[in-house]
């Protein structure tokens, strides 16, 4: 009996020591507060958008140019995300994932996820996707996380106009998000 108990309390020891370390390696909140859109029609929302510019991140760092993302509405009020990038090499790459509202008193606030569906019940799996940018004819979008860790600039055409984008970084900017890291996508000729 003692050697069971002596076991469960390592377990429970080596659990919190887990949990110390996760809280512990999160990253620090900028104390810039992010805000999103009011609303977004997430059926307008839908379709193909052009990758603009983004903040680098490692899931990207293998994209060389022509980043699309598509969007499409689910009967279950869930939205397929697939995301395709050009490599170095010429060759494309995807991946397929799935967005939900966060909650429910916002549409501009998704989560989502590319992790495979069994993993879901895992909050690990799911990422922000904070729409805090949209024009009223749903042609570009600004696209960014509440840690200020991502960001993307968004547009129905591959290529946006100079006032444009110095507007949708200047929003970004008073955000709280680096926009001096920000990186154009080379957009070739539309697929």
């Amino acid at each position: 009996m003692p050697n069971a108990r002596r076991a469960h309390a390592l377990i429970l020891l080596c659990l919190l020591c887990l949990l110390c370390s996760l809280a512990a390696s999160a990253p620090q909140a900028d104390t810039t507060r992010v805000h999103s859109v009011d609303h977004v029609d997430l059926q307008r929302y839908t379709g193909r958008w052009y990758e603009i510019a983004r903040l680098p991140n490692r899931f990207q760092k293998h994209c060389s140019g022509d980043v699309v993302a598509s969007y499409a509405l689910r009967s279950d009020d869930r939205i397929d995300v697939t995301n395709v990038c050009r490599r170095d090499d010429g060759s494309l790459d995807s991946v397929m994932g799935v967005a939900r509202q966060a909650d429910s008193s916002s549409t501009a606030r998704l989560q989502v996820r590319f992790a495979p569906a069994w993993l879901s019940w895992l909050w690990l799996v799911w990422g922000d996707y904070w729409v805090l940018d949209l024009d009223a004819d749903y042609q570009t979008s600004l696209v960014g996380t509440p840690n200020h860790d991502y960001l993307w600039l968004l547009a129905r055409q591959p290529q946006i106009d100079a006032a444009t984008y110095d507007r949708l970084m200047a929003k970004a900017a008073a955000e709280g998000f680096d926009v001096s890291q920000v990186v154009k996508t080379p957009q070739s000729a539309a697929r």
